[in-house]
């Protein structure tokens, strides 16, 4: 990680010290903000140290930007580039060791090095004003290392004091509150008084009168506004293990914030902690009944949180090793790598490579940007047993980020965000899948199960935002997922005279926020069927062959030596074994980290022919199924196809295999019961089918027919009925005719029709 720091100070004259020993109490005036009650040996200590630490900054004063403290009241220190300072070193010996095992005194030296930095800094610059309002100036200190998973926090954690670098994301976030850390207390007897710490928060009296002649029996009273009274401000965050297996709990662990680390993460957020871990009884000022049970919380001392929108990279949080490097490098070698790729997600599954293809082009994503969104949601809709909840766990194994959710037990809240109240009757955000998936991919298992919870999703699919008014709580948090999900239709088995929205139940606003949807039908095929026969039994047993389907038993379209995506695909002979979801995973986050492409001129060419092609094949009447949205989708699954490949540059080939794609996924949406293209249904295959705009004509007229007490109608109202269904005015007669030799509208002669359905 790189942190850069600017200072306002750059034509001050920083001071040295002439030596150690001319160092008086004076330049230690805030030393009473940091420790209390020090002894003699102590003393030493923290001059020494502190000392030591003034003199690195004043070595590398650029990087400690001084404009910052005074305003902000923290510095941050880069952990790693203090500890490769030799000089330092040479005058704090201990210094590992002191952090590691002691850390809340060497964050107290650190701070109280740079307050009286500061201090002679202003006083030098004649700023006597500031110098005396100088408060407490904490020290962040970041990049340690190593980055340990939650998993591994144990109860001997506790009392151990170390300092440790956690990283999770963010679950939970309670609101600001303000807690007493220092608190003057007045002896009722006596009237003296004396000042107590406040441990974590909670109200603790002092045991006896600091006066040896008093006889008080513990009678205090609290001056909460004494000078002497010291308040911060406080809040509390759940994080939750970031990378945890599918079939576990992921572990949680409460963190504590304070002073400026307030209000720096929300839910949703991927951080990283460094903290001490302490314990909390769970029963501390809660009646008699005490046991023996606590809880394990950190005591943050510093955060990096990449979802800041001033990271100068959103996929920074990704880190790798040498031997990543050395894994990318070697599946970057391999041959007709997009294919290899394909055919490594959810090897099991056979038969459906371009909807795989889809799915990895959607977990590779486009190029980012400030302007359009890079995510491309997939829908995979189609007959049970066909493998789509299989590919949505394979696509969340090698997600960098994924998480995985069934339709059928998932509740609004549990998609976005909900409130929590808390014990004290104040209420907390706490993140939902949406938010917990933040830069990576969602996978929502049985999206047809889930018809309430559809209007939730909107917002985050095209807006990256999810907006929340709860509670008198008003706000909307950024997310940025990709969202992948698998239905099933109505009744079983998908319905091919009727569109995506019926089969599905699904409005129109939803189903235009997926860049792809895929239909997926069983449907007997014998060629087909014995190349599954075969894959399904060598998997068995425990055979790496796969069996490659011979094209030329499919028609005259594949006799052509592979000159489509498709043929590729389903000619791709892998006879090694596939890629893991660990390597998998490390390759998909270096292409999301470092990969940036941009389309060539020729795939921008391609992409507008096609493009307007698509347009003109799938124009009906006053409109058409394919609008800018669709380019935006093109584009975005243009440079993920480069991205797959880690090319700067997206090709024309790259364009063509994207066409391909989409015009395969627009073709299975508008394939009617008959085999042909039906391009009069809507935009995405949504609204009504003809049957029912049928029906809905019949009922129109019959409704008609009960009001005015009539059965025969002339063909002028039947055309108003029609037009109030939504049937074409180019198909109307053919439909009329229909209805006709069917029995239901009647021909009477002179353009008039009866109604069969009405009894009056």
């Amino acid at each position: 990680m790189v942190f850069r720091f600017w200072c306002w100070y750059g034509s001050i004259q920083h001071c040295e010290m002439d030596s150690l020993g001319k160092q008086t109490d004076e330049a230690f005036s805030g030393l009473d903000l940091y420790f209390l009650k020090i002894g003699e040996d102590h003393m030493e200590k923290i001059r020494k140290y502190a000392l030591a630490f003034r003199s690195h900054i004043n070595r590398y004063a650029g990087n400690y930007a001084l404009a910052q403290i005074e305003t902000k009241r923290y510095a941050i220190i880069d952990y790693k580039f203090l500890v490769n300072d030799n000089e330092f070193i040479k005058q704090w010996t201990t210094f590992t060791e002191d952090f590691t095992n002691d850390t809340d005194f060497t964050v107290k030296c650190l701070g109280l090095a740079i307050h009286v930095y500061i201090r002679e800094v202003l006083k030098q610059s004649k700023c006597e004003e500031i110098e005396k309002k100088l408060p407490l100036v904490r020290a962040r200190v970041i990049n340690l290392e190593p980055i340990i998973q939650l998993s591994e926090i144990k109860a001997s954690s506790y009392g151990m004091c170390k300092c440790l670098s956690l990283r999770g994301t963010v679950r939970k976030a309670s609101g600001i509150k303000i807690i007493c850390s220092l608190l003057e207390f007045r002896c009722a007897v006596c009237q003296s008084t004396q000042i107590w710490k406040q441990n974590n928060g909670v109200y603790t009296p002092p045991d006896k009168c600091k006066n040896q002649g008093c006889r008080s029996a513990g009678n205090f009273e609290a001056l909460y506004k004494s000078k002497h009274t010291k308040t911060i401000d406080w809040q509390s965050i759940v994080i939750q293990q970031t990378e945890c297996e599918m079939a576990r709990i992921p572990p949680t662990l409460e963190c504590e914030l304070s002073e400026d680390l307030v209000r720096s993460c929300a839910p949703g957020d991927d951080i990283i902690v460094s903290g001490v871990i302490k314990a909390r009884h769970i029963n501390d000022n809660k009646g008699k009944n005490k046991n023996s049970e606590f809880d394990l919380y950190l005591d943050v001392i510093s955060i990096y949180n990449h979802n800041e929108k001033n990271s100068s990279d959103p996929y920074d949080r990704i880190t790798f090793t040498p031997e990543d490097y050395f894994s990318v490098k070697q599946i970057h070698a391999q041959q007709n790598l997009f294919c290899y790729l394909v055919h490594s997600l959810c090897p099991n599954i056979y038969g459906h490579e371009i909807v795989k293809a889809g799915l990895l082009l959607a977990l590779f994503r486009g190029s980012k940007t400030n302007t359009f969104r890079s995510e491309s949601h997939v829908l995979l809709i189609g007959d049970p047993g066909l493998g789509k909840s299989q590919m949505l766990k394979e696509c969340v194994q090698v997600s960098p980020t994924g998480v995985y959710v069934c339709g059928n037990a998932s509740t609004t809240s549990g998609l976005t965000v909900t409130m929590v109240r808390e014990s004290g009757g104040d209420y907390s955000l706490e993140a939902g899948v949406l938010m917990l998936a933040d830069q990576g991919c969602c996978c929502i298992d049985e999206f047809d199960k889930m018809q309430s919870q559809h209007a939730c999703l909107l917002e985050a699919m095209e807006q990256q935002s999810i907006s929340i008014a709860k509670a008198g709580v008003v706000c909307s948090l950024p997310t940025l997922p990709t969202i992948l999900a698998a239905a099933n239709p109505a009744g079983g088995h998908y319905d091919k005279s009727k569109t995506i929205s019926e089969n599905l139940k699904i409005g129109s606003p939803m189903l235009s926020r997926f860049d792809l949807i895929f239909i997926l039908l069983d449907q007997p095929d014998q060629y087909l069927d014995k190349y599954i026969i075969k894959h399904i039994l060598s998997a068995h047993s425990n055979e790496n062959k796969k069996h490659t389907l011979q094209l030329e038993n499919f028609g005259e379209s594949f006799n052509q030596k592979f000159n489509s995506l498709r043929e590729r695909l389903k000619n791709h002979n892998d006879t090694k074994n596939y890629l893991s979801s660990t390597a998998f995973r490390k390759y998909i986050a270096y292409a999301q980290k470092y990969v940036n492409p941009k389309l060539s001129e020729d795939a921008k060419r391609v992409l507008k022919k096609s493009y307007v092609s698509l347009r003109q094949e799938f124009a009906s009447g006053n409109c058409t199924s394919v609008t800018a949205r669709q380019l935006h989708s093109l584009i975005r699954l243009t440079q993920a196809r480069a991205k797959v490949e880690l090319r700067e540059e997206a090709s024309e080939e790259d364009a063509k295999d994207v066409i391909e794609i989409m015009r395969y996924s627009l073709t299975a949406v508008f394939t009617n019961e008959s085999g042909a293209l039906d391009t009069t249904r809507s935009q995405l295959g949504t609204g009504m089918s003809h049957k029912n705009k049928v029906i809905k004509l019949l009922n129109v007229l019959q409704k008609k027919s009960e009001v005015e007490s009539k059965s025969i109608f002339t063909l002028t109202e039947i055309r108003e009925a029609g037009d109030a269904a939504g049937i074409p005015k180019e198909k109307f007669s053919n439909m009329l005719e229909t209805l006709n030799i069917q029995g239901f509208l009647l021909n009477k002669g002179g353009n008039k029709y009866q109604l069969n359905s009405a009894y009056l």
